[in-house]
Order: C-alpha cells, then structure tokens, then sequence
C-alpha cells in the first residue's frame, strides 16, 4: 500500500459526487486522501477531514462571519484564505505530499490562492471548468501548476467528466509519487536568461559556478520563469542570483501581457539575497504574437521570434522609462546590489550593424540608469557586450569577491 496521500479539496456542499470520485480513483490506485472541504452554505455527504468550519478558522475567520458578509464573492475569498493557509500548514506537517482542487470559477478562483501558498515541487493540480482559459490572467497561476479542463462536469457524473476528472487524479498522485523536490544540498543560485540565440553568458557562468559549489538554476524571462524565479527569491531559497534578463520588468510597464508580476526584480531585495543584475534583452519588449501589438507600442518595430512570441524595439524614450523601473525596483534591496552594465549592448541583436541595433537608444538607457541608480547599488559599468567574454569574466571576479568577504558561502 501506497504511503503517498493526495489532498482533495473542493466545494463539498456541491460537488460531493464529484470529489468523492476523485478520492475513490485516487484510492483504486493506491493512494491515500484526505479531504478538505471549502464551501460555505452547505454540508457534504460525509465528514471531511478537514471541514469547513476548520478552513474558516485556520484563516482566522468563521463560516458565520462568511455568510453575514451576504456576499458570494467576499465570503469564498474568505475560504480561499484559510485553505491556503491551512493547506501550507498541513503540507509542512507533512500531512500531503500532492493536491488536487475541484472547481467552476468560484472553486478555481480559491484554488490558485490555495496552490500559490504551496512551494515549488510540490504537485498540484486544478481540474477546472475554466482551464486554459483567458479568464485566468497570468499573475495568478502559480509557476509549477498543473491544469485540465473539467470537461461536460458543471453538474453531475457522467462519463464525459469522468474521463477528465481520473485523468486528474492519476497525475497527481503520479506526480507526487514520482517527484524530485528540491533538496537545496548546495547553495542554490538563481539566474535569468533567455536561449543561446540572444544571450550567453549562462554557457560559461554554469560550470564555473558549479566549479565554485554551486547550484545553478536557469530561468526562461518569459512570464511565468520570472514568477518561479521570484517565488524562489521570497522564500530566500537563493544564496545569490544573478538577474541578467530583467525583461518581464519592460513587459509589465509597457503594457505586454507575458509579465511576471509587478514584483518583479524585487523578492531577491526583500529576502535580503545578494544580487547581481544586468541588462540582458531590457531593450525588447515581448508580447504574444498571434495578438494585436500592445497600444502603447503601435508603430514601433517589431521582431517576430516565433508564432508564439514577437518583440518590439523600445523607443529611446520607453528605455528612459525602464531605467528608472529598474532603479525602483532595485531601492529597496536589504542584501547587496551589483548592477553590472555593460556599454556595448544587451542582446545579441544589439550589437553595431546587428538588426536591432539602435546607439542612440542604448545611450539614452544608459545615461538614465547612472542619474537614478539608487544608493544602496554599486553600478560597474563595463566596456564590453553582455555576451563576450569580458562580462562572464567580470561576473565571476564579483562573484569572488563575494566569496571572500563571506557575502556569499559554497
């Protein structure tokens, strides 16, 4: 018998036939449940492991004081609350090793809170009759979930709904039986790139720091990299990062959907995390291809990488505005700051006679970024492109000097 348990959460007063579906495939395969219900008015079936009126005053609050707000809205966001913080707090204890949450819009929009309050590696998955769907905006998903569209389930069993709800349930009892979580062993840095085609620095930084021992994690600057990349910051989980494509940054203030969230180039600063920052690709501002240009950005150039992604050239004046965002962002830092900039370019693209080149752009960004570099930053400015050997180089000489003065530790 399987010692793996699975968490099913739900709204029990509604979808009990549903939920107990879940746990009865989790079981035949199995897998051990306990069970979370997160409803309001009504009762399920049978006793939850953790009923209602527990959830409610996990999070501090009561049922009653859910139903007296006479609002559906307010009191599910009471739930979603409490369930998160019930839910991280089980998980610690080690009650669960994976989670699934059922839901239409009111279950899903509790269980991105409830998912979002557990870390990284740990499985979790929504069955949702949103799923995939523009509904859901880009800052609430958490970075390592897992999705599947509640198909023909909005009321009732049938084996339309079935198929998609045993689907669920076999991945995430799959998942945490299967999953390699984080054993942090070495000192973990966190670093922000984009592929080889545009920024480099990774291929040689890696090995050298694994040489110094050290693990390093990569990001994808893409959106969702970015919010795993930031969760791990909060949580202090890095000895340093090494945030060198801080594009998400221009997305965001530029109006483009593939963002990782307002706080974005922040989380490293507030866990006090030393940081090394750079301007890999700050020039560029992506957003979904097959979708009409973003309206701050009509008229201006525009690069299509793929069907998936295109990017669009910065104004001098919007690389004004990008310093500056970054200079905000980075103020606060508790931990130290390198922000290393390199004269000659962001990007492989950005080079004299390469395709997006602009000199005028890059000189304005860099005459803005020195006017308004905070104090709590040392600004080393380089005579060298982000992707030669004279930047990595410059890194790891940093990088020691971290180590020597015990800033950061193997």
């Amino acid at each position: 018998m399987s010692d793996t348990t699975i968490l099913v959460v739900g709204t029990y007063d509604t979808k009990d036939d549903e939920l107990n579906y879940i746990a009865d495939v989790i079981r035949g395969q199995g897998g051990r449940v306990a069970t979370m219900d997160i409803s309001v008015l009504g009762d399920p079936s049978a006793p939850c492991d953790y009923s209602k009126h527990d959830v409610a005053e996990a999070g501090g609050s009561s049922i009653q004081a859910a139903i007296d707000s006479g609002d559906e809205n307010t009191a599910m966001q009471i739930m979603a609350r409490a369930s998160a913080a019930l839910a991280l707090e089980l998980y610690r204890e080690g009650v669960f090793d994976g989670l699934i949450v059922l839901g239409g819009t009111m279950g899903t929009d509790a269980a991105l809170d409830l998912c979002q309050a557990l870390p990284i590696g740990v499985p979790k998955y929504v069955v949702s009759t949103v799923s995939f769907s523009p509904l859901i905006p880009p800052e609430r998903l958490p970075a390592d979930v897992q999705m599947i569209l509640w198909a023909g389930g909005l009321y009732g069993l049938n084996s339309i709904c079935k198929a998609s709800l045993s689907q669920a349930a076999g991945a995430v009892l799959g998942a945490a039986r299967a999953v390699q979580k984080p054993t942090f062993s070495k000192p973990l840095i966190g670093m922000t790139s984009f592929g080889k085609t545009v920024l480099r620095y990774m291929v040689s930084l890696k090995p050298a720091l694994e040489e110094r021992g050290f693990e390093v994690a990569v990001f994808h600057a893409t959106g969702m990299g970015g919010r795993a990349f930031e969760s791990l910051a909060g949580e202090g989980a890095f000895a340093a990062v090494l945030d060198f494509a801080p594009q998400e940054l221009g997305n965001h203030i530029m109006g483009s959907t593939i963002s990782a969230g307002p706080d974005r180039m922040t989380n490293a600063g507030a866990s006090g995390t030393p940081q090394m920052v750079s301007i890999g690709c700050y020039d560029l501002v992506d957003f979904i291809g097959w979708q009409d240009v973003p309206p701050k950005l009509a008229g201006q150039e525009v690069h299509a990488h793929n069907r998936l992604l295109s990017s669009v050239m910065m104004t001098p004046e919007q690389r004004r505005e990008m310093a500056r965002a970054m200079c905000k962002q980075l103020s606060g830092a508790k931990g130290p700051v390198n922000l290393i900039l390199p004269l000659e370019g962001g990007n492989e693209w950005d080079r004299p006679g390469g395709p997006l080149h602009d000199a005028d752009g890059l000189a304005a960004f860099i005459e803005e970024l020195r006017a308004h570099c905070p104090d709590n930053v040392t600004l080393i400015e380089l005579d060298s492109h982000i992707n030669d050997d004279g930047f990595s180089n410059r890194v790891l000489a940093e990088f020691d000097l971290w180590l020597a003065s015990g800033i950061v530790a193997p």
